[in-house]
């Protein structure tokens, strides 16, 4: 490889994207840990609920991995979530009669 084409290589490399390369990317793990609404939630969720973001996402409610998902990709590429624990995220559903808890953590493998 010539000089040229080492200083074009290198100067290609700054412009990646800063973040888990792809495949790299951390387990998230989704707990329901509490319920603050009066009512059952729809979907049949309830505080000891567990999931693994990636293979059981079909089976979280919607409306609940939608909130979720920007606090899973702070946690997937790097970031902290103010006010919460580094590797975690506290949010809850929007179903105002339900208010599920959800945790969403890094699993160390």
């Amino acid at each position: 490889m010539s000089n040229a084409d080492e200083s074009s290589t290198e100067a290609a490399g700054e412009n990646r994207p800063l973040g888990a390369p792809r495949g790299k990317r951390p387990r998230i793990r989704i707990s329901c840990v509490d319920q603050l609404g009066a009512c059952r939630c729809h979907h049949g969720h309830k505080p000891g609920d567990v999931f693994d973001f990636d293979r059981d996402r079909g089976k979280m409610c919607a409306m609940a991995c939608h909130v979720g998902f920007p606090y899973i990709d702070i946690l997937r590429y790097g970031g902290t979530v103010p006010g919460n624990e580094p590797g975690m995220a506290k949010f809850c559903c929007p179903e105002v009669d339900t208010l599920n808890v959800w945790l969403a953590e890094i699993v160390d493998e």
